[in-house]
């Protein structure tokens, strides 16, 4: 019983994070269930599983609060479940920690491109353009991260929000919302690759209802967060998300001494305090300053 319980408050956060932040419930979750003492692979499939159900919820919620853009959905739910669905094959012969270290430092170096876009909104950090990503460019990101996501135990996300907020003219909460919606397709076509290498005896029905109870709670609570929360702050939480995230499967790469690691994060932490520290007050001298119209 207590078992299901922290199941349940995982399930819970990860979707309260994914949900806010367009990223992180299956790196969330599938770290969580495994320190809880639950195999990696069983774990990895029952937290697709259970993200069927819980990005329904957040789908549902989202589209309520008009945090979504069709056109992004249709382009990328279905490359993104075929992508999927055949790394949830893939993975039973070939284990994603490989690629891991080298998805890590890509998410890296995009975090750094989103922290320094949103603290300098004005400069050519922030690479907006004026017309959208082709359809091939959605398509190909679709695939990419739906297959890193089956793979690596989560991806979907930190891989198509973060190139969707560098790149892409929509609001961040449209980006969060879309991608959560469109993740409702990647995980059911990763749940059905999972089952058809590993079968459904490899779930435990009881771990997934626990999942799936906090996961649903948490859905509308996150969408109504993402509605409130400034977009400038929105970024600064999605990029610091994904540094500590991707840190830590690089320092772990490499070998890293705790003693390392720890001082890294502190490193990484202090500096993203401190950037935030001198972004925002100049950021709300500005807009106080600006003249009112009308």
């Amino acid at each position: 019983m207590q078992q299901l319980i922290v199941l349940a408050f995982v399930g819970f956060l990860a979707q309260l994070i994914d949900g806010a932040l367009g990223m992180g419930y299956g790196v969330t979750s599938t770290s969580l269930v495994i320190l809880s003492g639950i195999a990696p692979a069983i774990a990895s499939a029952s937290v697709h599983t259970a993200e069927v159900v819980t990005t329904i919820a957040s789908a549902i919620s989202h589209i309520k609060l008009k945090n979504v853009d069709r056109r992004l959905v249709l382009r990328m739910a279905l490359p993104g479940a075929i992508g999927a669905f055949v790394g949830a094959v893939f993975l039973s012969s070939i284990p994603g920690d490989v690629a891991k270290p080298w998805i890590a430092g890509f998410l890296f170096l995009l975090g750094i491109v989103i922290l320094l876009r949103f603290a300098f909104p004005q400069s050519r950090l922030a690479l907006r353009t004026n017309r959208p990503s082709s359809n091939r460019f959605l398509g190909g990101l679709g695939l990419i991260a739906g297959f890193f996501d089956a793979t690596g135990g989560g991806g979907w996300g930190p891989i198509a929000t973060t190139t969707l907020l560098a790149k892409e003219k929509v609001e961040p909460r449209k980006v969060v919302g879309s991608v959560d919606t469109s993740e409702t397709v990647v995980a059911l076509a990763a749940t059905i690759g999972f089952v058809i290498s590993m079968g459904w005896d490899a779930l435990n029905m009881a771990w997934l209802s626990a999942l799936m109870v906090g996961g649903v709670i948490a859905a509308p609570l996150a969408a109504g967060l993402v509605s409130r929360l400034p977009s400038q702050l929105l970024g600064f939480l999605v990029s610091g998300l994904i540094l500590l995230t991707n840190a830590r499967t690089l320092f772990r790469s490499f070998g890293a001494t705790t003693n390392v690691i720890v001082g890294a994060y502190v490193v990484l932490i202090l500096g993203w305090l401190m950037l935030i520290a001198y972004v925002l007050p100049r950021q709300q001298r500005r807009q106080t300053q600006q003249p009112l119209h009308g």
